[in-house]
């Protein structure tokens, strides 16, 4: 990681509440080609998340604590917070001198923003604005949010306007609002959100991951991709549904890194 910082722009992407069963049978069944394109091996990495909700999550990945191997570890990261007694930090991880990696990145010259999703980035209220505080741009409206079927594809009409006015290294983040509930209004018919909404919902995600593939190399420079869930959800597992709580489908999260290169998309 230490050799691409400057080099290429970075993309982090948070598709909310993504379990990876979900992630990993909807890619079996071609319902997600556009990642299939992307992902190390064909398959997403099955990874446990540090956080069972959407704000812990967040604040450990921008930490440098992003969703760990299910395999014994150690496992090196691509980038922490310089802090001494690191277990996980190695000669190839890019340590950073900030409490968090978008104002590391920042440090490095690399414009910073943020696109939100669910309501942990919506900017009209207080505790809305701490994850999306720490970027230099930051983007949230109504439609960006988990009630428009849409908000996906309104998330990259944003980032086109903001891809155009960038100069220099970009980092990127994308909290992707669909996949969270309420989520049936991807599967026509449901009345409520199931696990088969969840999966509708990220085939409707995965129609536009060229778009936003496409956006973030349009400037010539090669991006750094990583792709993953925040937490995933329950939808009656045990009696459970939601998140916010200790449930394998809530710690098992899909995971993939990538580069990414103009012109392919």
């Amino acid at each position: 990681m230490r050799d691409l910082i400057g080099s290429h722009d970075i993309l982090m992407v948070t598709l909310d509440t993504l379990r990876h069963d979900v992630a990993a049978s909807a890619l079996a069944a071609g319902r997600t080609p556009n990642l299939a394109r992307v992902l190390p091996g064909g398959r997403w990495e099955r990874r446990h998340t540090p956080a069972s909700f959407t704000y812990a999550a967040h604040h450990a990945f921008f930490a440098g604590f992003m969703p760990t191997p299910t395999v014994p570890g150690p496992h090196p990261r691509r980038f922490a917070a310089q802090f001494p007694g690191s277990a996980t930090t190695t000669a190839e991880t890019w340590v950073f001198d900030a409490p968090d990696l978008p104002s590391g990145l920042a440090k490095e010259g690399y414009h910073t923003v943020c696109l939100g999703g669910v309501g942990f980035f919506n900017l009209d209220g207080p505790l809305g604005g701490v994850l999306p505080g720490l970027f230099a741009g930051s983007h949230w409206e109504p439609a960006f949010g988990v009630t428009n079927p849409r908000c996906f594809e309104a998330q990259l009409d944003r980032l086109t306007q903001v891809v155009a006015r960038v100069d220099g290294p970009l980092f990127t983040f994308v909290n992707v609002a669909a996949v969270h509930q309420p989520n049936r209004h991807y599967l026509p018919g449901a009345t409520e959100d199931n696990i088969h909404s969840h999966a509708a919902a990220l085939a409707y995600v995965d129609t536009h991951m060229a778009r936003l593939f496409a956006l973030v190399t349009a400037r010539g420079r090669p991006c750094f991709a990583m792709v993953c869930a925040d937490h995933g959800t329950a939808y009656g597992e045990d009696g459970h549904t939601g998140h916010r709580f200790a449930h394998e489908v809530i710690w098992t999260v899909p995971y993939a890194e990538f580069t990414l290169t103009p012109g392919e998309w």
